[in-house]
């Protein structure tokens, strides 16, 4: 289990939601190889080993998660395509931890792709589909979610009807437009980028601070604002508002938080996107 990372009084700690690998090029767009090999390496077949990281945010009011994981309803065949090496293990560190998945309050998710809603949804023991955190409200952008239910040619793939079915009209979906601090010291804000619904989180206590970017800033890596994903929906607007958010960061001494980099889990910038500081958990 890792330990905790402390941003005032709130306690951050990482879980593990699935580890996988994907091709290098789909991860770093048009960089070439030789450029980003050198900071993210990729083995013989071009693929690089990513994790899914939910955020269990403990604060003084809620327990709070960022993001699910990939769940535990792929089947061999995607389990296969997207080289799942460990499986979903929320549910068993959240008891490590003495917590039950009834007790989490809020589940944040910056978008709803599959390799980060996944986990929303849960198969029982019995076979049948149930919300995996029964009585928490699930944090998404409205302009996310209508994507979700309207889904484009380009969307529908990453949208798994089996994550979302059971939310459609569930009073646990909650619903937000544009900035909203969901709990104290905890705000969602919507940027667009990676896709058109995508959401960042801002974390805040005692002085301290820390930004989880989602997907604009998948690994430490991609901090270089060009390097940007062949996955992003709007590129130019995702190398934008890294500009933005990451200069905004630094300038905050705010702390920045990851949720597929297997090598950092949080870190601090300097110039150029150099980490001067950074934590493995």
């Amino acid at each position: 289990m890792r330990t905790g990372f402390k941003i005032g009084e709130f306690e951050l700690i990482w879980l593990n939601g699935g580890v996988f690998e994907l091709d290098g090029g789909a991860m770093f767009g048009v960089v070439p190889k030789a450029l980003w090999q050198r900071k993210y390496p990729a083995n013989e077949e071009n693929v690089i080993r990513m994790h899914a990281w939910p955020i269990l945010v403990r604060t003084p009011s809620a327990l709070v998660l960022i993001e699910s994981g990939f769940g535990n309803k792929l089947t061999d065949k995607q389990k296969n395509i997207y080289r799942v090496r460990e499986e979903w293990r929320i549910i068993e560190e959240l008891s490590q931890l003495g917590i039950s998945r009834n007790d989490i309050d809020m589940v944040i998710l910056t978008h709803y792709d599959f390799d980060h809603a996944g986990g929303v949804v849960m198969q029982s023991s019995a076979g049948s589909l149930e919300l995996t955190f029964p009585h928490a409200e699930h944090v998404l952008q409205k302009t996310e979610w209508d994507s979700v239910v309207n889904p484009n040619s380009r969307n529908i793939n990453t949208y798994w009807p089996i994550n979302n079915e059971l939310m459609r009209g569930s009073p646990r979906l909650k619903l937000v437009d544009g900035e909203a601090e969901v709990v104290p010291g905890i705000t969602v804000i919507h940027t667009g980028g990676h896709n058109r619904g995508h959401q960042i989180i801002r974390i805040e206590s005692k002085g301290q601070s820390a930004l989880h970017l989602g997907d604009l800033l998948p690994t430490h890596v991609h901090a270089n604002p060009l390097w940007v994903m062949a996955y992003d929906h709007y590129p130019l607007d995702t190398i934008a508002l890294k500009e933005q958010w990451i200069r905004s960061g630094m300038e905050a001494g705010a702390w920045f938080t990851f949720y597929h980099d297997a090598f950092l889990q949080a870190c601090k910038f300097g110039d150029k996107g150099t980490v001067v500081a950074g934590w493995e958990g």
